[in-house]
């Protein structure tokens, strides 16, 4: 087991480019979850609130724990182990295991094998990785980790289990290690506190008693290897680079010169199966400019799509056919979400209707631009006009869509249903006065001065009777900030059935919306 200690740190260290020296500390969910060994030692532990952890490091720096991270900067690793011991497994980032029978042959022992990983890592820049080997994976991780403890002379990086060995390696090992809370609770309280205490026990009443959870945690325990490793099969090379020398100048000639390879990614994706539904275009100026986008389509990228996209991607940044900042010299397509082909096959009737429109928005906005197709979409936003969004065909909405569990999820300010049909672009003036003639108005508690009998609509200088009237539901906005507002919602029907959704802002009425 190959093990890097601290790898979340390591992997954002190294992604930001952040000092090795300085105090990290991951946060997820409000909480630290990972932080470096300078944090440590001023304090910072595992699962303290950002503010207390904060207060005993003043010089902390804090960033949001992204797990692909993880992954994305550890590919580089797993990738230089594999090119010299085949067969590992990536456990999670930061931990693989290796089958060690083949490297020890090959390095002529489990030692001068381990000193080969080790000489990669370092060549890498992981001088902090430690090796354990043992006889099943989880001995060996613990072996790995059991390296830290270690100080004077006896510091060592590889600790090797010998073989037969490990329920004795593992015996001290409190049960805590097994990851199982619920089963070291119940063994504590039948007198148990160490592996070796468990591994006493026989393998058939501990699964009679415990079932298959407590079998494997037993198996675990005497050190026996109930899995076998299983090496990862490295992913097909999906995306499509080509590179121009000289730079071509013209966007009608890179979408000639890059049509073949277009076709030759929408191909390569076929041939395994599947279909990119959210494309990453990364171009290289031949100043060394770099302009990435992620595009996505409502159904499916076919060959003119990805043309389209990369001609779109330069038109947008300014570089117009007949002034480019500079020539592109390479252009590069990264499938960044893909779907099985078997989830767009054609429906039992067929899907010429579908396909008819979407040909369609398609070739009209390949003759009019990506922004000239435009599809509505909700958004968050108290008022209604900032709820409607206005996205070009085929991109995800801001934010993400809005899904039914978001949707009825508590929201202050929030009106009741159902929801007005027209909303106006720009709220519309209107007057709600009392039997006095007087405007309607509220305290500032929120609380009505007076009962609206009156109303105006906009446009309309004619006073009708109120109905119906609901309200006030008062909305404060940034309420910290000299530019937020304070504002008030009314429904209301007047005399010919009309319902209108009303603001009530600096003593003045507006109209937001109207039900149809």
């Amino acid at each position: 087991m190959l093990w890097c200690p601290d790898w979340p740190i390591t992997a954002t260290l190294r992604d930001h480019a952040i000092p090795v020296t300085a105090p990290l500390a991951l946060i997820d969910r409000g909480e630290v979850f990972a932080c470096s060994p300078a944090a440590r030692l001023e304090g910072v532990r595992r699962g303290l609130r950002v503010r207390e952890a904060q207060a005993r490091c003043p010089d902390l720096t804090v960033k949001h724990y992204d797990p692909d991270l993880d992954e994305r900067v550890f590919e580089p690793v797993v990738a230089a182990i594999e090119q010299i011991m085949p067969g590992v497994q990536l456990v999670r980032p930061g931990l693989c295991a290796i089958q060690i029978l083949g490297p020890s042959r090959y390095y002529g022992g489990e030692t001068p094998a381990a000193a080969a990983l080790l000489a990669t890592m370092t060549a890498l820049g992981l001088t902090a990785a430690r090796i354990g080997i043992a006889d099943s994976p989880f001995a060996a991780e613990h072996a790995a980790r059991a390296t830290e403890v270690l100080v004077g002379v006896e510091q060592d990086p590889v600790w090797v289990v010998p073989a037969g060995g490990s329920a004795q390696f593992l015996g001290s090992f409190p049960l805590e290690v097994l990851e199982e809370p619920k089963l070291a609770v119940l063994l504590k309280r039948l007198g148990m506190r160490t592996l070796g205490d468990f591994a006493a026990l026989a393998a058939g009443d501990v699964r009679n008693r415990f079932g298959i959870e407590g079998a494997l945690a037993h198996r675990n325990a005497c050190g026996l290897n109930h899995g076998s490793v299983v090496a990862r099969t490295p992913p097909p090379e999906l995306d499509v680079a080509v590179d121009f020398e000289p730079a071509l100048v013209r966007i009608d000639q890179l979408a000639f010169a890059f049509r073949t390879a277009a076709e030759s990614f929408v191909e390569g994706l076929r041939e395994t199966g599947l279909v990119c539904t959210a494309l990453r275009v990364v171009l290289h100026s031949e100043s060394g400019e770099v302009s990435e986008r992620l595009w996505r389509h409502p159904r499916w990228f076919d060959a003119e799509d990805v043309l389209d996209r990369v001609r779109w991607q330069l038109q947008g940044g300014g570089l117009i056919e007949h002034g480019l900042q500079s020539g592109i010299a390479r252009v590069h397509t990264i499938p960044d979400t893909v779907e099985d082909l078997g989830d767009h096959a054609d429906g039992l009737w067929g899907t010429g209707p579908d396909e008819s429109i979407h040909h369609g928005l398609a070739r009209v906005q390949s003759m009019l631009g990506h922004g000239a197709v435009l599809t509505a979409s909700i958004a968050g936003g108290r008022m209604f006009k900032d709820r409607r969004v206005f996205i070009p065909w085929g991109d995800s909405p801001p934010g993400g869509p809005v899904t039914p569990a978001a949707s009825s999820q508590p929201w202050p300010g929030q009106i009741p249903g159902p929801a007005p049909a027209t909303v106006f672009d720009e709220p519309q003036q209107v007057q709600v006065l009392d039997a006095q003639g007087g405007s309607v108005d509220v305290d500032h508690r929120g609380m009505l001065i007076n009962v609206p009998t009156q109303f105006s609509p906009p446009g309309v200088t004619v006073r009708m009777t109120v109905h119906h009237w609901a309200g006030p539901w008062p909305i404060t906005e940034r309420w910290w900030d000299s530019s937020g507002r304070t504002l008030n919602r009314f429904q209301l029907v007047d005399a010919t059935g009309a319902a209108w959704l009303l603001l009530l802002e600096d003593h003045r009425w507006w109209a937001e919306a109207s039900y149809d």
